[in-house]
Order: structure tokens, then sequence, then C-alpha cells
């Protein structure tokens, strides 16, 4: 088995994490090591992307790659990866193999398969997601989940009380995988396929959350939305330096106003309300 990985500088993560993603929508290990994070992708000789094309892919953003071979129990060290999150004491997201949380607690659970796509609760901008769609109070009408990626804040919406629930994404992998984990939850969410950057304007509800690149939400914010624009909006994936242009460009274009932000080492979250 073959361990490619690339780090880049912190402030580059974001652009080459989603670039991996393009090439390994399986998902990928994350390693913080201080200045520079380290993205690594796992599989068989012939299976990885060809390292020009990765370079290609990464562009500016590339620091450095490195191939390794590594031991037959790499499926254990990937599950070792992947750790329970308990989220605003209400949340307890975990893989399918790790023990429920204990009956005492009175958690939500959400399970969730982290082979499958990106978004399993433990990286930084789900998490405030997370905790930003639980603090909006009482379920309020629809909501929409733009790059829904696994199904986890659709999912957990669902859970919360929103209805009906839908998950939009790019990656045809993730749709997969996103219905697949609303079946294993027991929960109704439609999720579809669908190009925010070629479908004109985004589809809209009363609650919409967007755990998107900053050059997504730019463009959600300049395309719009079809039809009335959202009562609240929760806008995650952003770098905390970048909060700012977010927040004023859904201001100035559909009124949504920042009421609260969430921060969590280099990421943020806004919740932005009309």
């Amino acid at each position: 088995m073959i361990r490619l990985a690339i780090r880049v500088a912190r402030a580059d993560a974001e652009i080459a994490l989603a670039e991996l993603l393009e090439l390994a929508p399986a998902g990928v290990e994350e390693v913080d090591r201080g200045d520079t994070i380290e993205y690594a992708v796992y599989g068989a000789p012939g299976e990885l992307p060809a390292l020009p094309d990765l370079r290609a892919a990464a562009g500016a953003a590339l620091v450095e790659v490195t191939t390794t071979e590594i031991a037959d129990d790499w499926a254990a060290r990937w599950r070792d990866f992947h750790k329970p999150v308990t989220i605003g004491g209400r949340l307890h997201v975990r893989p399918p193999w790790a023990e429920p949380p204990a009956a005492r607690q009175r958690l939500l659970e959400i399970v969730i398969d982290p082979n499958q796509a990106f978004g399993t609760g433990a990286h930084d901008t789900t998490r405030l997601c997370l905790e930003a769609l639980l603090e909006l109070g009482e379920p309020d009408g629809a909501l929409i989940d733009l790059g829904c990626g696994s199904g986890v804040l659709a999912i957990a919406a669902a859970k919360l009380g929103w209805d009906p629930v839908l998950g939009i994404d790019h990656e045809h992998e993730a749709v997969a995988a996103a219905r697949e984990n609303a079946e294993r939850n027991g929960v109704q969410i439609e999720v579809r396929h669908g190009d925010l950057l070629q479908a004109g304007p985004a589809p809209a509800a009363a609650t919409v959350v967007a755990n998107l690149l900053r050059p997504l939400l730019e463009h959600v914010a300049h395309s719009g939305f079809a039809g009335e624009p959202p009562r609240v909006l929760i806008a995650g994936g952003l770098l905390r330096a970048e909060a700012d242009a977010i927040a004023a460009a859904f201001a100035a274009r559909h009124g949504l106003r920042e009421r609260d932000r969430r921060e969590r080492g280099e990421w943020a979250a806004l919740t932005l309300a009309r």
C-alpha cells in the first residue's frame, strides 16, 4: 500500500484540500505539522493520481510531495484516525466501528462512514457548522445543505427537526455516500447532484448551510438564490482572515447580516440572518 502526502503552508491548506478531494473523494488524512498541514491519501500502486497531475491540481499551494510504502494494516490505521466527537453537548458523531455513547448521556447520535466522502464531523469546519446549527434554536421549516459531502450536516439537521432537508453536492460519490449515511441514520433527506458554479442561482430555503470554500461562497453571494434569500445562512469552510469579506458580500447583496461568528484554529463559520 502507498501513502501519498502533500505538505502545504497553513494559509493554502483549504485550496490544497479542495483539489485533493477532487482527486480522492474517499477522503484524506490530515496531520497538523505546525506551520504546514499535511494531507495524505492511500492506495495500491497504480491507483493513486500521477504526481504531475497532482502537482498541477494543487498549483502554487504545493509545498512538498512524498510517497511512502506502508504496512498491510493501513486500514486499521485509517480507522484509528477517525475518532468520535461530541458537539455542543447534544450531538455525537462517530464512525460505524466506534462504540455508541453511553445511554445516560442522552445525545443525538450520527453515524458517518468516513471512507466515503469528506465531512465526518471531526474537521474544524464541520464542527463549527454543527455548533452554529445547534445555536439556531427551534427548527424552522426547510433546510438546504450546499456541498453536503458525506451528509453529516443534513443528517444532523433532520435529526434536530428541520423538514424537509435537501443536500446538494457536485461529486457523485458524495451524493451516493450521503444517501447511504442518511439510510444508516434512519432519516429522510433528499440528496441530489448539483454544480453551484454551473447551475446559476443557488437553491434556497428558510435555512441554508454552506460549508464551502471561499470562492464558492463568493460565487453564491454574487449569483444569488433562486427565489427569496434564506432567513438564516450558516457559512463555513472559511479561514479566519476570509470571514469579514464573506460577511460583507452577503450583507451587501442579500441583506444577510452577521449574527454570530465561531472560530477554531485557523477556521471560522458565520451565522448570517435577515
